[in-house]
């Protein structure tokens, strides 16, 4: 997933930050209200960590500015105000959760899991991804192919999942750079290659016909087998 993380504690921001980069998530974060608005509203995130009390501008005033814009991303509010009407505020606001500080982090990820899961069974939502015999499902983030279950590692299952939501169409080296490593530059290194050939190996190897293939000089893609009758 994408997250977006506006805190303007440190020390706190450090901890999420790295603790839900370990669970293979792309992490950006804005230490006051206004970048954090900024951010909320200029690009496209899975969910939003937002802290009440922010420099420049307040935490729920960013919930309301972005649910003004219509935007529905999965906004949990972190906050020391433990009151029932502050949490209640909050909820009101457009916040899909609250969670008070101190807290554990086992518990906001299962909370921040359950919002983006709850946005995700919405009728448009895609909670499967498939192509031919492979089947990616996001809830519970298992791949299958032909039934059989498969082992991602979770850049692996963000690597496959950008792929299979553009199959069809040819994927630029750049494009999952930005997207999956949230690189906005080319660091000349073999790590798309590497990932790359784990992924071939894990989807394709075992099986008669291949589904992921590289586009020489342009980049890779995911498609349905060609019918070569």
């Amino acid at each position: 997933m994408r997250l977006l993380i506006v805190e303007d504690d440190v020390d706190v921001a450090s901890y999420l930050t790295k603790g839900l980069q370990e669970y293979g998530n792309i992490v950006d974060h804005a230490s006051d209200g206004r970048d954090g608005l900024f951010l909320a509203s200029t690009e496209d995130y899975d969910a939003i960590i937002v802290d009440r009390m922010l420099p420049k501008l307040d935490g729920l005033d960013i919930v309301k500015s972005v649910r003004a814009t219509g935007k529905s991303t999965p906004i949990l509010v972190l906050s020391a105000l433990a009151e029932v009407n502050d949490r209640v505020e909050g909820l009101r606001a457009g916040g899909d959760d609250y969670l008070t500080k101190p807290f554990a982090f086992s518990e906001l990820l299962a909370r921040l899991d359950a919002i983006v899961r709850r946005a995700r069974n919405t009728p448009n939502s895609e909670t499967i991804l498939q192509v031919a015999d492979l089947e990616l499902n996001l809830l519970n983030r298992i791949a299958r192919r032909a039934g059989q279950n498969i082992e991602l590692q979770p850049r692996e299952f963000r690597l496959l999942e950008f792929l299979m939501r553009h199959a069809g169409q040819v994927v630029t080296r750049m494009m999952l750079l930005e997207h999956v490593w949230d690189y906005h530059f080319d660091p000349q290194t073999n790590v798309i290659d590497v990932h790359i050939s784990r992924l071939r190996n894990k989807i394709d190897k075992e099986f008669e016909k291949s589904l992921l293939h590289t586009v020489r000089g342009a980049g890779y893609i995911i498609r349905e087998p060609i019918d070569e009758a």
